[in-house]
């Protein structure tokens, strides 16, 4: 998988997910298997630049490349001056979203709202490609509504302008995230223009991502809410795309060590007051379906202190190991 002067190691990308895809989590994915992370938008406000939430989304120390950025905006100029910041910051591909379904930001005309101008969409990609020498990419959704899907006139008009890979979601600006994701879209965008094409939406298992793969003819796929609490998705897929067997899932050791590990670093990142309210929500994705999870996690979430955090969550899975144990000996007992 190429992305202009990049070489991606596979073809398994994280996508990009506001509030979640921060610089822990994107390192996270990366040493899990995935070739690219995509950052949490950017504004393109450029009051925004001064603000402690875009320094942090501006911070890829440590990050391994290609940075990807991404952008949001409706207005072509400030969106390039957006992408010269972010380039100036350490980005090495600026991304443009037009795939956000969310209210605030449709109803400024961004996001997703934009694929209902085209002529701006054309304005707004030769704008940033002009203004920057990284590659820039693109992510859409199949249409504004089931009755105009446009994916495939956006598409030649982003290879036009420049675009050096384009990611389209399954799903239209009026699905938001409910029902299915269908990818006839996304194959017949993939017949019509030459660029890579990245396939996103409902991508939860190997079989799915192999089969997604197959059916579209896409480049590449991107994983987003399936990689919440399961950063080791991008392993197993990649595994059973090369071999067509499946990796062991992980123990409860190891998903204690990758939380614990994921933990320290949203600490790091955001210091300790925020840090233990963004883990919060990870902690939950971790340890859903476990056994007693939901009762645990009510419990952690009143918890107001990293070390109180830490134990809750060591004491938590030295219940499941326990239990894990008791289940195996019962069952040596009954067979």
């Amino acid at each position: 998988m190429q992305i202009g002067r990049y070489k991606l190691k596979n073809n398994l990308i994280v996508a990009p997910m506001a509030g979640v895809t921060d610089r822990p989590f994107r390192m996270l994915c990366k040493r899990m298997g995935a070739g690219m992370a995509v950052s949490e938008m950017v504004a393109s406000n450029s009051l925004l630049y001064g603000s402690e939430k875009t320094k942090r989304r501006a911070n890829h120390a440590g990050e391994v490349d290609p940075i990807s950025v991404q952008i949001v905006g409706a207005d072509p100029k400030m969106l390039a001056q957006a992408a010269q910041y972010n380039v100036d910051n350490g980005a090495q591909i600026i991304d443009i979203n037009m795939g956000c379904p969310a209210k605030k930001i449709c109803n400024v005309m961004a996001g997703s709202a934009l694929m209902q101008n085209e002529t701006l969409v054309a304005q707004i990609l030769e704008a940033v490609v002009g203004s920057v020498d990284v590659p820039v990419t693109l992510k859409i959704r199949t249409g504004w509504d089931k009755a105009n899907r446009n994916a495939v006139n956006i598409a030649r008009i982003a290879e036009s302008s420049g675009i050096q890979a384009l990611a389209i979601h399954g799903r239209t600006r009026a699905c938001a995230y409910t029902g299915d994701a269908e990818y006839d879209t996304i194959r017949a965008v993939k017949a019509q223009v030459n660029i890579p094409i990245i396939a996103n939406g409902d991508i939860t298992t190997p079989e799915k991502a192999k089969f997604v793969l197959d059916h579209t003819g896409a480049d590449a796929v991107m994983i987003g809410r399936a990689a919440q609490g399961r950063p080791w998705l991008f392993r197993e897929i990649e595994h059973y795309l090369q071999t067509g067997t499946h990796l062991l899932s992980p123990h409860v050791d190891d998903i204690h060590g990758v939380l614990l590990e994921h933990m320290t670093d949203l600490y790091d990142f955001y210091g300790e007051h925020t840090g233990l309210r963004v883990a919060r929500k990870h902690i939950s994705w971790y340890t859903k379906g476990l056994p007693g999870s939901a009762v645990f996690r009510h419990r952690m979430n009143q918890l107001e202190s990293v070390d109180a955090q830490m134990h809750a969550v060591t004491e938590f899975f030295e219940e499941q190991k326990a239990g894990s144990a008791r289940l195996h000996y019962e069952g040596g007992l009954a067979a």
